[in-house]
Protein backbone atom coordinates (compact mmCIF):
# COMPACT_ATOMS: atom_id res chain seq x y z
CA UNK A 1 0.00 0.00 0.00
CA UNK A 2 2.60 2.25 -1.00
CA UNK A 3 0.28 5.06 -1.92
CA UNK A 4 -1.63 5.18 1.58
CA UNK A 5 1.94 4.94 3.30
CA UNK A 6 3.18 8.14 0.85
CA UNK A 7 -0.50 9.94 2.43
CA UNK A 8 0.74 9.35 6.07
CA UNK A 9 4.20 10.58 5.38
CA UNK A 10 2.83 14.02 4.47
CA UNK A 11 0.16 13.90 6.92
CA UNK A 12 3.52 13.47 9.30
CA UNK A 13 5.60 15.89 7.73
CA UNK A 14 3.15 18.47 7.42
CA UNK A 15 2.09 18.42 4.06
CA UNK A 16 -1.18 18.44 3.90
CA UNK A 17 -1.96 20.08 0.71
CA UNK A 18 -0.15 16.73 -1.28
CA UNK A 19 -1.81 14.77 1.08
CA UNK A 20 -5.53 15.61 0.39
CA UNK A 21 -4.37 15.39 -3.29
CA UNK A 22 -3.46 11.92 -2.83
CA UNK A 23 -6.62 11.12 -0.91
CA UNK A 24 -8.71 12.59 -3.82
CA UNK A 25 -6.91 9.72 -6.25
CA UNK A 26 -7.75 7.07 -3.85
CA UNK A 27 -11.14 8.30 -3.04
CA UNK A 28 -11.77 8.18 -7.01
CA UNK A 29 -9.99 6.19 -8.33
CA UNK A 30 -7.88 3.80 -5.51
CA UNK A 31 -9.01 0.68 -4.88
CA UNK A 32 -11.26 -0.60 -2.08
CA UNK A 33 -7.86 -1.99 0.43
CA UNK A 34 -6.54 1.03 -0.10
CA UNK A 35 -9.90 3.08 0.94
CA UNK A 36 -10.61 0.83 3.52
CA UNK A 37 -6.69 1.06 4.81
CA UNK A 38 -6.41 5.31 4.08
CA UNK A 39 -9.97 5.60 5.89
CA UNK A 40 -8.73 4.43 9.65
CA UNK A 41 -5.22 5.92 9.06
CA UNK A 42 -7.27 9.12 8.30
CA UNK A 43 -9.61 8.72 11.59
CA UNK A 44 -6.21 8.50 13.53
CA UNK A 45 -5.22 11.62 12.56
CA UNK A 46 -8.84 13.48 12.65
CA UNK A 47 -9.22 14.17 9.22
CA UNK A 48 -12.71 13.20 9.99
CA UNK A 49 -14.84 14.12 6.96
CA UNK A 50 -12.21 12.87 4.81
CA UNK A 51 -12.58 9.44 6.75
CA UNK A 52 -16.32 9.88 6.61
CA UNK A 53 -16.42 10.00 2.57
CA UNK A 54 -14.02 6.85 2.23
CA UNK A 55 -16.24 4.35 4.11
CA UNK A 56 -19.22 5.55 2.68
CA UNK A 57 -17.73 5.00 -1.24
CA UNK A 58 -16.83 1.60 0.35
CA UNK A 59 -20.53 0.50 1.64
CA UNK A 60 -21.65 1.23 -1.94
CA UNK A 61 -19.70 -1.84 -2.79
CA UNK A 62 -19.96 -3.63 0.45
CA UNK A 63 -23.69 -1.92 1.59
CA UNK A 64 -23.71 -5.18 4.48
CA UNK A 65 -20.20 -5.02 6.00
CA UNK A 66 -20.40 -4.91 9.34
CA UNK A 67 -16.64 -3.72 9.87
CA UNK A 68 -17.17 -1.19 7.78
CA UNK A 69 -20.22 0.17 9.08
CA UNK A 70 -18.91 0.21 12.67
CA UNK A 71 -15.83 2.21 11.22
CA UNK A 72 -18.22 5.02 9.62
CA UNK A 73 -20.59 4.87 12.83
CA UNK A 74 -17.43 5.50 14.90
CA UNK A 75 -15.87 8.50 12.77
CA UNK A 76 -19.50 10.03 13.13
CA UNK A 77 -19.26 10.16 16.80
CA UNK A 78 -16.43 11.92 16.56
CA UNK A 79 -17.98 14.18 14.22
CA UNK A 80 -20.82 14.74 17.25
CA UNK A 81 -23.30 12.65 14.66
CA UNK A 82 -24.46 10.23 16.92
CA UNK A 83 -28.35 10.36 15.27
CA UNK A 84 -26.70 9.21 12.29
CA UNK A 85 -24.64 6.51 13.90
CA UNK A 86 -27.27 4.99 15.45
CA UNK A 87 -29.01 4.59 12.09
CA UNK A 88 -25.55 3.14 10.40
CA UNK A 89 -25.12 0.60 13.51
CA UNK A 90 -28.85 -0.41 13.24
CA UNK A 91 -28.13 -1.82 9.66
CA UNK A 92 -25.74 -4.66 11.02
CA UNK A 93 -27.00 -8.51 10.47
CA UNK A 94 -26.87 -9.92 14.14
CA UNK A 95 -25.04 -12.89 12.32
CA UNK A 96 -21.96 -9.82 11.16
CA UNK A 97 -18.79 -10.89 13.37
CA UNK A 98 -19.28 -6.63 13.99
CA UNK A 99 -22.36 -7.23 15.68
CA UNK A 100 -21.10 -7.35 19.30
CA UNK A 101 -19.00 -4.49 18.88
CA UNK A 102 -21.93 -2.34 17.40
CA UNK A 103 -24.36 -3.23 20.26
CA UNK A 104 -21.69 -1.93 22.36
CA UNK A 105 -21.29 1.29 20.81
CA UNK A 106 -24.94 1.63 20.50
CA UNK A 107 -25.20 0.78 24.30
CA UNK A 108 -22.60 4.11 24.70
CA UNK A 109 -24.81 6.01 22.64
CA UNK A 110 -27.81 5.27 24.28
CA UNK A 111 -26.16 5.81 28.21
CA UNK A 112 -25.09 9.31 26.87
CA UNK A 113 -28.63 9.90 26.08
CA UNK A 114 -30.00 8.42 29.42
CA UNK A 115 -31.75 5.63 27.72
CA UNK A 116 -30.23 3.45 30.25
CA UNK A 117 -32.51 0.63 30.16
CA UNK A 118 -31.93 0.11 26.76
CA UNK A 119 -27.90 0.37 26.99
CA UNK A 120 -28.36 -2.27 29.27
CA UNK A 121 -30.19 -4.27 26.96
CA UNK A 122 -27.47 -3.98 24.05
CA UNK A 123 -24.77 -4.93 26.64
CA UNK A 124 -26.48 -7.92 28.01
CA UNK A 125 -27.24 -9.00 24.47
CA UNK A 126 -23.73 -8.89 23.61
CA UNK A 127 -22.61 -10.49 26.32
CA UNK A 128 -24.83 -13.44 25.93
CA UNK A 129 -22.66 -13.64 22.74
CA UNK A 130 -19.38 -13.36 24.20
CA UNK A 131 -19.82 -14.15 27.34
CA UNK A 132 -15.98 -14.31 28.01
CA UNK A 133 -15.16 -10.47 26.35
CA UNK A 134 -13.74 -8.08 29.41
CA UNK A 135 -14.66 -5.41 27.66
CA UNK A 136 -18.51 -5.70 27.90
CA UNK A 137 -18.38 -6.26 31.27
CA UNK A 138 -16.20 -3.01 31.78
CA UNK A 139 -19.34 -1.43 29.81
CA UNK A 140 -21.50 -2.93 32.15
CA UNK A 141 -19.49 -1.43 34.95
CA UNK A 142 -19.57 1.96 33.49
CA UNK A 143 -23.42 1.96 33.01
CA UNK A 144 -24.29 0.71 36.44
CA UNK A 145 -21.57 3.27 38.20
CA UNK A 146 -23.78 5.83 36.45
CA UNK A 147 -27.38 4.61 37.46
CA UNK A 148 -25.61 4.33 40.83
CA UNK A 149 -25.91 0.61 40.55
CA UNK A 150 -22.74 -0.25 42.75
CA UNK A 151 -22.97 -3.66 43.81
CA UNK A 152 -24.11 -4.87 40.10
CA UNK A 153 -20.66 -2.32 39.01
CA UNK A 154 -18.95 -3.93 41.37
CA UNK A 155 -19.50 -7.23 39.88
CA UNK A 156 -19.01 -6.49 36.42
CA UNK A 157 -15.56 -4.60 37.58
CA UNK A 158 -14.53 -7.70 39.57
CA UNK A 159 -14.88 -10.46 36.61
CA UNK A 160 -12.54 -7.83 34.51
CA UNK A 161 -9.35 -8.01 37.15
CA UNK A 162 -9.31 -11.12 36.83
CA UNK A 163 -7.70 -10.96 33.29
CA UNK A 164 -7.29 -7.06 32.93
CA UNK A 165 -6.63 -4.16 35.32
CA UNK A 166 -6.96 -1.43 32.21
CA UNK A 167 -9.46 -1.27 29.66
CA UNK A 168 -9.23 1.45 26.89
CA UNK A 169 -6.45 3.54 29.04
CA UNK A 170 -8.76 3.24 32.06
CA UNK A 171 -7.38 2.00 35.33
CA UNK A 172 -9.33 -0.74 36.57
CA UNK A 173 -8.60 -0.80 39.80
CA UNK A 174 -9.47 3.00 40.13
CA UNK A 175 -13.09 2.28 38.61
CA UNK A 176 -13.20 -0.19 41.33
CA UNK A 177 -12.62 1.39 44.43
CA UNK A 178 -14.98 4.84 43.26
CA UNK A 179 -17.30 2.16 42.63
CA UNK A 180 -16.59 0.87 46.23
CA UNK A 181 -16.94 4.20 47.84
CA UNK A 182 -19.76 5.31 46.12
CA UNK A 183 -21.53 2.61 47.64
CA UNK A 184 -20.50 4.10 51.16
CA UNK A 185 -17.77 0.97 51.93
CA UNK A 186 -15.38 3.36 52.37
CA UNK A 187 -12.20 1.02 54.00
CA UNK A 188 -12.97 -1.84 51.35
CA UNK A 189 -12.05 0.65 48.63
CA UNK A 190 -8.36 1.90 49.69
CA UNK A 191 -6.33 -1.29 48.81
CA UNK A 192 -8.07 -0.91 45.15
CA UNK A 193 -6.91 2.61 45.18
CA UNK A 194 -3.76 1.31 46.58
CA UNK A 195 -3.60 -1.10 43.52
CA UNK A 196 -4.63 1.84 41.09
CA UNK A 197 -1.74 3.61 42.41
CA UNK A 198 0.68 1.19 41.87
CA UNK A 199 -0.20 0.92 38.13
CA UNK A 200 -0.27 4.39 37.21
CA UNK A 201 0.39 7.74 39.92
CA UNK A 202 -2.99 9.82 38.37
CA UNK A 203 -4.00 12.91 40.62
CA UNK A 204 -7.86 12.23 40.54
CA UNK A 205 -7.23 9.01 41.79
CA UNK A 206 -5.07 10.17 44.50
CA UNK A 207 -7.75 12.59 45.75
CA UNK A 208 -10.48 10.11 45.59
CA UNK A 209 -8.15 7.76 47.84
CA UNK A 210 -7.64 10.44 50.20
CA UNK A 211 -11.35 11.55 50.38
CA UNK A 212 -12.27 8.16 51.09
CA UNK A 213 -9.93 7.32 53.71
CA UNK A 214 -11.38 10.43 55.20
CA UNK A 215 -14.40 9.31 54.95
CA UNK A 216 -13.71 5.63 56.46
CA UNK A 217 -11.78 7.64 59.61
CA UNK A 218 -7.99 6.93 57.89
CA UNK A 219 -6.89 10.59 59.09
CA UNK A 220 -3.38 9.87 58.86
CA UNK A 221 -3.93 8.45 55.64
CA UNK A 222 -5.72 10.98 54.21
CA UNK A 223 -3.38 13.74 55.30
CA UNK A 224 -0.65 11.18 53.60
CA UNK A 225 -2.51 11.23 50.08
CA UNK A 226 -3.27 14.70 50.17
CA UNK A 227 -0.09 15.98 50.95
CA UNK A 228 1.16 13.61 47.99
CA UNK A 229 -1.47 15.84 45.89
CA UNK A 230 -0.38 18.95 46.75
CA UNK A 231 3.04 18.17 46.26
CA UNK A 232 2.40 16.95 42.32
CA UNK A 233 -0.22 19.65 42.13
CA UNK A 234 -0.65 22.48 44.67
CA UNK A 235 -3.55 23.97 42.34
CA UNK A 236 -5.92 21.01 43.07
CA UNK A 237 -8.58 23.16 44.63
CA UNK A 238 -10.12 20.63 46.65
CA UNK A 239 -7.74 18.97 48.56
CA UNK A 240 -7.51 21.89 51.13
CA UNK A 241 -10.12 21.78 52.50
CA UNK A 242 -10.05 17.88 52.82
CA UNK A 243 -6.23 17.91 54.12
CA UNK A 244 -7.58 20.54 56.44
CA UNK A 245 -10.58 18.49 57.85
CA UNK A 246 -8.34 15.67 57.96
CA UNK A 247 -5.86 17.65 60.34
CA UNK A 248 -8.43 19.29 62.15
CA UNK A 249 -9.62 15.55 63.10
CA UNK A 250 -6.76 14.56 64.41
CA UNK A 251 -6.61 17.65 66.54
CA UNK A 252 -4.34 19.64 64.67
CA UNK A 253 -6.62 22.78 64.19
CA UNK A 254 -3.96 24.90 63.67
CA UNK A 255 -2.02 23.53 60.82
CA UNK A 256 -5.58 22.92 59.45
CA UNK A 257 -5.92 26.97 59.59
CA UNK A 258 -2.41 26.87 57.63
CA UNK A 259 -3.75 24.67 55.23
CA UNK A 260 -6.48 26.87 54.36
CA UNK A 261 -4.33 29.67 53.86
CA UNK A 262 -2.42 28.47 51.76
CA UNK A 263 -5.83 27.20 49.45
CA UNK A 264 -7.10 30.50 49.71
CA UNK A 265 -3.70 31.65 48.15
CA UNK A 266 -4.70 29.51 44.86
CA UNK A 267 -8.21 29.58 44.72
CA UNK A 268 -8.96 33.91 46.04
CA UNK A 269 -12.48 33.22 45.20
CA UNK A 270 -13.70 29.86 47.28
CA UNK A 271 -15.97 31.75 50.14
CA UNK A 272 -15.95 27.83 51.94
CA UNK A 273 -12.55 28.47 52.01
CA UNK A 274 -12.81 31.30 54.01
CA UNK A 275 -15.71 30.18 56.13
CA UNK A 276 -13.83 27.27 57.36
CA UNK A 277 -10.79 29.12 57.85
CA UNK A 278 -12.81 31.27 60.19
CA UNK A 279 -14.24 28.30 62.49
CA UNK A 280 -10.43 27.09 62.55
CA UNK A 281 -9.06 30.87 63.56
CA UNK A 282 -12.47 30.71 66.18
CA UNK A 283 -10.57 27.67 67.41
CA UNK A 284 -7.19 28.62 68.44
CA UNK A 285 -8.28 31.41 69.34
CA UNK A 286 -7.51 33.82 66.58
CA UNK A 287 -10.80 35.84 66.92
CA UNK A 288 -9.01 38.85 64.88
CA UNK A 289 -8.39 36.84 62.19
CA UNK A 290 -11.38 34.73 62.00
CA UNK A 291 -13.37 37.77 61.63
CA UNK A 292 -11.78 38.63 58.28
CA UNK A 293 -12.04 35.27 56.89
CA UNK A 294 -15.52 35.19 57.63
CA UNK A 295 -16.10 38.72 56.45
CA UNK A 296 -13.91 37.26 53.22
CA UNK A 297 -16.72 34.69 52.80
CA UNK A 298 -19.52 37.62 53.08
CA UNK A 299 -18.01 39.89 50.65
CA UNK A 300 -17.89 36.95 47.87
CA UNK A 301 -21.32 35.93 48.98
CA UNK A 302 -23.33 37.89 51.14
CA UNK A 303 -26.26 35.47 51.57
CA UNK A 304 -23.64 33.11 52.80
CA UNK A 305 -25.70 32.33 56.22
CA UNK A 306 -23.48 30.03 58.03
CA UNK A 307 -20.72 32.38 57.88
CA UNK A 308 -22.67 35.13 58.99
CA UNK A 309 -24.01 33.05 62.25
CA UNK A 310 -20.79 32.20 63.46
CA UNK A 311 -19.04 35.68 62.88
CA UNK A 312 -22.49 37.05 64.66
CA UNK A 313 -21.77 34.51 67.17
CA UNK A 314 -17.98 36.01 67.75
CA UNK A 315 -19.61 39.44 67.91
CA UNK A 316 -22.32 38.77 70.44
CA UNK A 317 -19.28 37.16 72.43
CA UNK A 318 -17.20 40.71 72.31
CA UNK A 319 -20.62 42.88 72.62
CA UNK A 320 -20.21 44.30 69.78
CA UNK A 321 -23.59 45.26 69.51
CA UNK A 322 -23.95 47.50 66.34
CA UNK A 323 -21.74 45.17 64.70
CA UNK A 324 -23.88 42.71 65.40
CA UNK A 325 -26.83 44.49 64.01
CA UNK A 326 -24.92 45.49 60.72
CA UNK A 327 -24.79 41.57 59.59
CA UNK A 328 -28.73 41.33 60.77
CA UNK A 329 -29.75 44.12 58.52
CA UNK A 330 -27.43 42.46 55.94
CA UNK A 331 -28.79 38.98 56.36
CA UNK A 332 -32.34 41.25 55.99
CA UNK A 333 -31.50 41.92 52.16
CA UNK A 334 -31.85 38.19 51.28
CA UNK A 335 -34.67 35.91 50.47
CA UNK A 336 -35.20 34.57 53.28
CA UNK A 337 -34.04 35.35 56.80
CA UNK A 338 -32.49 32.72 59.03
CA UNK A 339 -34.92 32.94 62.10
CA UNK A 340 -31.36 33.12 64.75
CA UNK A 341 -30.88 36.18 63.49
CA UNK A 342 -34.32 37.40 64.99
CA UNK A 343 -32.67 36.61 68.34
CA UNK A 344 -29.18 38.33 67.45
CA UNK A 345 -31.21 41.47 67.10
CA UNK A 346 -33.22 41.28 69.99
CA UNK A 347 -29.82 40.70 72.17
CA UNK A 348 -28.35 43.71 70.72
CA UNK A 349 -30.66 45.69 71.06
CA UNK A 350 -31.67 45.25 73.84
CA UNK A 351 -27.71 45.98 75.09
CA UNK A 352 -28.12 49.05 73.40
CA UNK A 353 -31.18 50.22 75.20
CA UNK A 354 -33.36 50.03 72.34
CA UNK A 355 -35.87 47.88 74.01
CA UNK A 356 -39.03 48.38 71.24
CA UNK A 357 -36.68 46.87 68.63
CA UNK A 358 -35.75 44.53 70.63
CA UNK A 359 -39.59 43.07 71.94
CA UNK A 360 -40.14 43.34 68.46
CA UNK A 361 -37.33 41.21 67.49
CA UNK A 362 -37.81 38.72 70.50
CA UNK A 363 -41.39 38.38 69.15
CA UNK A 364 -40.34 37.16 65.96
CA UNK A 365 -37.98 34.74 67.29
CA UNK A 366 -40.50 33.28 69.55
CA UNK A 367 -42.42 31.77 66.86
CA UNK A 368 -39.30 29.69 65.90
CA UNK A 369 -37.73 29.02 69.71
CA UNK A 370 -40.32 28.91 71.68
CA UNK A 371 -39.79 25.30 72.68
CA UNK A 372 -36.18 26.14 73.30
CA UNK A 373 -34.64 27.08 77.22
CA UNK A 374 -32.14 29.67 76.11
CA UNK A 375 -34.24 31.48 73.97
CA UNK A 376 -37.14 31.61 76.23
CA UNK A 377 -34.23 32.53 79.31
CA UNK A 378 -33.48 35.77 77.66
CA UNK A 379 -36.71 36.72 76.43
CA UNK A 380 -38.35 35.81 79.73
CA UNK A 381 -35.85 38.08 81.67
CA UNK A 382 -36.02 40.73 79.45
CA UNK A 383 -40.07 40.75 79.52
CA UNK A 384 -38.96 41.21 83.43
CA UNK A 385 -37.21 43.87 83.10
CA UNK A 386 -39.52 45.57 80.86
CA UNK A 387 -42.48 45.31 83.08
CA UNK A 388 -44.52 42.89 80.84
CA UNK A 389 -45.11 40.50 83.86
CA UNK A 390 -48.02 38.70 82.36
CA UNK A 391 -45.98 37.46 79.27
CA UNK A 392 -43.10 36.27 81.93
CA UNK A 393 -45.17 34.58 83.86
CA UNK A 394 -46.43 32.42 80.41
CA UNK A 395 -42.77 32.25 79.12
CA UNK A 396 -41.58 31.18 82.68
CA UNK A 397 -44.31 28.42 83.44
CA UNK A 398 -43.03 27.12 79.84
CA UNK A 399 -39.65 27.12 81.11
CA UNK A 400 -41.09 24.99 84.40
CA UNK A 401 -42.91 22.71 82.46
CA UNK A 402 -38.90 22.20 80.31
CA UNK A 403 -37.42 21.55 83.00
CA UNK A 404 -39.28 21.31 86.24
CA UNK A 405 -36.29 20.26 88.94
CA UNK A 406 -34.51 23.44 88.27
CA UNK A 407 -35.20 25.62 91.19
CA UNK A 408 -34.33 29.24 89.49
CA UNK A 409 -37.16 28.98 86.88
CA UNK A 410 -39.71 27.71 90.18
CA UNK A 411 -38.25 30.29 92.13
CA UNK A 412 -38.65 33.11 89.32
CA UNK A 413 -42.10 31.90 88.05
CA UNK A 414 -43.64 31.81 91.78
CA UNK A 415 -42.46 35.44 92.05
CA UNK A 416 -43.93 36.30 88.74
CA UNK A 417 -47.41 34.79 89.45
CA UNK A 418 -47.49 35.92 93.08
CA UNK A 419 -47.32 39.59 92.04
CA UNK A 420 -49.43 39.20 88.80
CA UNK A 421 -52.08 37.91 91.29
Amino acid sequence: MESVNKIISQLENGQHEEALKGYERILKHGSNEERFLLGEELVQYGFLEEAKSLFQHLLEYYPEEGEILVLLAETLIELGKEEEAILELEKINENDPSFPESLVLLADLYQLEGLYEVSEQKLLKAKALLPDEVVIDFALGELYTEEGKFVQAIKCYERVLETEHEIGGVNVNQRMADAISAGGAFEDALPYYEKALENKLEINTLFNYGFTALQAGYNGKAIEKFLELKELDPEYYSLYSNLARAYEREEDSEKGYQILKEGIQYDEFNKDLYNYAGKLALKTGKEEEAEHMFREALALDPELTEAALTLNKLLLHQERWEDVLEIVHMMEEGDEIEPRFFWDAALAHQNLEKYSQALNSYENAYNFYKDTIDFLVDYGYFLIEEGERERAVEIFNKLVKSDPSNEEYQDVWQRLTDDVG
